[in-house]
């Protein structure tokens, strides 16, 4: 007997909900024709659903997204880094509290109970009316800084062989939410037939007609919701017999009168909810200032250094997007100035290394002020330039001073950055030499608003 099997599937929308009424329409929409086509349809996400950088994601830590994502009724998704590690251990242990779609994932232990978190499962299958057992599973990227935050990922290589006996038997279609990236996925394909298809992410790559390993259909919708994907299979006595992917461009779809109106609703919801949360009160406003250390830079350096514990402290003046006016500052104010994804370090040197980093900030300097800087955790558009606390150079003698004394080569020092200097590729140093202690309990916005609170109280 014949049967058809379709799968719609999204991957890295990112709170990009500008793109959001038209994919939500889309999804159901073709559901219901490929429906009357005579296909049996699944409905998946990838994961990176969330992203802080929208007011609305970061005032509900992530419930607008499953609340929105429920709209559509997905049969299953798994999560990203986004998911997993923009959020606290709490955070995402209540993200899904009211999802109506499973969460797969296998690749996840919680470090506090040692076993695996019960907002997920580790695998799911569907029977279609014929009889056919599609098993879906998920794996997500095992970044070490999981472990920060209270739980254990596992590699793609440590699950395969549980994955292998859990499907052995027991499914005609495999399909793996893989929020690991291409060239993991293509590695897993090439190396195991286990699966039919394998929903990708992560690395927001476009694969407009599939990819086809080892008889596993490959397919990816790029990021942002630019693209919505789709994977059709037909099979004869419960076995895949062919695999076609597509996917079409959501600019493409039509547009309705209300989507404008939706849109701004997300974004105005999200001010409006990050506008009552109060954090200090200034009494002269604070200019933000690419080229010339100001207040707001000062401020920034000691707040790094009091959640760092350290002397010493050094951050990029791009970071600061936007003026702080007097008055009463909120965090709809800070979530402009600050919409990175950053984290608060502790770097520890030996004065050696130390003076290396040093001196290659100082290389790097002029070169970086008007650099335009993408990623790593960075939402601004340049780099800016480079303020130190606690630290100068002598240009001269080529040294390091720190508070006040020369740095000796064989003691220890320890200053603060942010965890964005261990990935971009200007202070090798850094990732190196470093002995590195990230404060994952919070990011930088909320670093910063905790000294501003204390430094400009509300109650003064």
């Amino acid at each position: 007997m014949d049967e058809k099997i379709a799968i719609l599937h999204t991957n890295d929308l990112h709170s990009h909900f500008e793109n959001w009424p038209k994919i939500r329409r889309y999804l159901v929409h073709q559901k219901a024709v490929l429906e009357k086509q005579g296909y049996f349809v699944l409905t998946v996400d990838d994961g990176d659903a969330i992203d802080h950088f929208h007011p609305l994601t970061d005032a509900t830590a992530g419930q607008a997204n499953v609340k929105l994502l429920n709209q559509v009724h997905y049969d299953a998704a798994t999560i990203g880094n986004n998911e997993g590690l923009t959020n606290t251990h709490n955070q995402l242990n209540h993200l899904y509290d009211h999802a109506n779609f499973n969460i797969i994932l296998d690749n996840l232990i919680d470090k506090t109970t040692n076993q695996k978190p019960k907002w997920a499962i580790p695998s799911k299958t569907i029977e279609t009316p014929n009889h056919t057992r599609i098993m879906i599973l998920g794996l997500t990227v095992p970044y070490a800084t999981y472990r920060l935050l209270g739980w254990d990922p596992m590699t793609p290589k440590q699950v395969m062989p549980k994955l292998a006996k859990k499907i052995d038997g027991k499914a005609d279609v495999t399909i793996l939410l893989s929020h690991l990236g291409i060239f993991t996925d293509r590695k897993i394909a090439k190396h195991n037939s286990l699966f039919d298809v394998i929903i990708g992410g992560h690395t927001h790559h476009l694969l407009v007609h599939g990819e086809e390993i080892n008889r596993t259909m490959l397919a990816a919708a790029q990021k942002y919701g630019h693209y919505v994907g789709c994977v059709k299979l037909t099979l004869k006595h419960h076995h895949v017999e062919s695999r076609e992917a597509s996917v079409v461009k959501t600019s493409d779809l039509p547009e309705q009168s209300g989507d404008k109106t939706e849109i701004n609703h997300y974004i105005e919801l999200g001010n409006h909810l990050l506008a009552n949360q109060k954090i200090a009160y200034l009494p002269t406003e604070l200019k933000a200032n690419l080229l010339k250390r100001n207040q707001m830079i000062n401020i920034g350096l000691k707040a790094l250094s009091a959640k760092a514990h350290t002397d010493a402290a050094v951050i990029n003046s791009g970071l600061f997007l936007r003026n702080l006016p007097a008055g009463i500052i909120n965090m709809n104010y800070l979530h402009q100035l600050l919409p990175h994804n950053m984290h608060v370090v502790r770097t520890t040197l030996t004065g050696y290394n130390l003076n290396r980093l040093v001196q290659e900030m100082e290389k790097n300097k002029r070169f970086l002020v008007k650099f335009q800087q993408k990623g790593m955790g960075f939402r601004g558009k340049y780099f800016g330039k480079l303020n130190y606390l606690g630290i100068k150079y002598d240009d001269k003698k080529q040294r390091t001073i720190f508070n006040g004394r020369p740095v000796e080569n064989d003691k220890t020092y320890s200053i603060a950055l942010l965890d964005h200097y261990i990935y971009i590729p200007f202070f090798p140093t850094v990732q190196i030499a470093g002995d590195n202690h990230i404060f994952y309990d919070q990011n930088l916005r909320e670093v910063f608003a905790d000294y501003l609170g204390k430094a400009y109280p509300l109650n003064k």
